[in-house]
């Protein structure tokens, strides 16, 4: 057996080199329905995945259902925070898979694994879910990028698309998986997105270790002051 046998990748999670970030539905009007989440904490997850799949350059798919109609535009966050992402109109369509134009768009990334988030859950994030996997892609559901008209109806769509193959997951773990280790350049701000939007109590552990750090250092720097000096005093 080769001793340089490659590791195998891991299945259940994500690869960033593989996903591809779609947004659905994540519309002004539609957000007026949701009971599930408070809409504060909804608008803010799907702020931090549009920061995310920008910092770490995943594909990024938008639409919405008849914008013009009561339903209401996007929310502005997404393509402010992340101008690469591609917004694909329908026309009509209810379940965005039904529109050509949004599976050829996905297609062309010749990725296979989908972040998929959407307002309202059952509908928008559940019915592009379903088609995705009979399509043969992986796909992830980020629930609480997600939301929806009551809380029975998000555990019944969470039930049935975990039966058909989907993963349900968190906005702060789809961070997690896609930064993968501290040890990078841009981990800060990867850390900064976490604080801003989905854990604000980790700026505080932050900033302790800076403070500790900077008293370690001004330690450092008087005890090497007091050497210097008395080392001067001898002389």
């Amino acid at each position: 057996m080769s001793s340089n046998k490659s590791v195998e990748k891991n299945q259940w999670m994500i690869d960033p080199n593989d996903a591809i970030m779609l947004l659905i539905d994540h519309q002004s009007g539609l957000f007026q329905l949701v009971r599930d989440i408070d809409l504060p904490v909804l608008r803010s997850n799907v702020t931090a995945l549009t920061k995310v799949a920008h910092l770490a350059g995943i594909p990024t798919f938008t639409t919405a259902s008849v914008p013009d109609g009561p339903n209401g535009p996007l929310i502005p966050e997404i393509h402010k925070y992340n101008p690469n992402a591609v917004y694909v109109p329908r026309t009509g369509q209810i379940n965005a898979w039904d529109n050509p134009a949004w599976v050829e768009a996905i297609k062309k990334t010749n990725r296979k694994t989908l972040l998929i988030a959407g307002t309202l859950t059952s509908v928008c994030m559940a019915f592009p879910t379903l088609s995705a996997l009979v399509a043969g892609y992986k796909v992830f559901t980020i629930v609480d990028a997600s939301g929806n008209w009551s809380k029975m109806a998000t555990d019944i769509t969470i039930a049935r698309v975990v039966q058909a193959g989907a993963m349900p997951i968190d906005t702060y773990a789809v961070l997690a998986e896609v930064m993968s280790t501290w040890n990078r350049a841009d981990a800060m701000e990867f850390a900064e997105i976490m604080t801003d939007h989905i854990v604000p109590p980790y700026r505080a552990l932050i900033e302790s270790y800076e403070k500790a750090q900077s008293v370690g250092k001004t330690g450092r720097e008087t005890k090497l002051e007091l050497l210097e000096a008395a080392t001067t005093k001898k002389d």
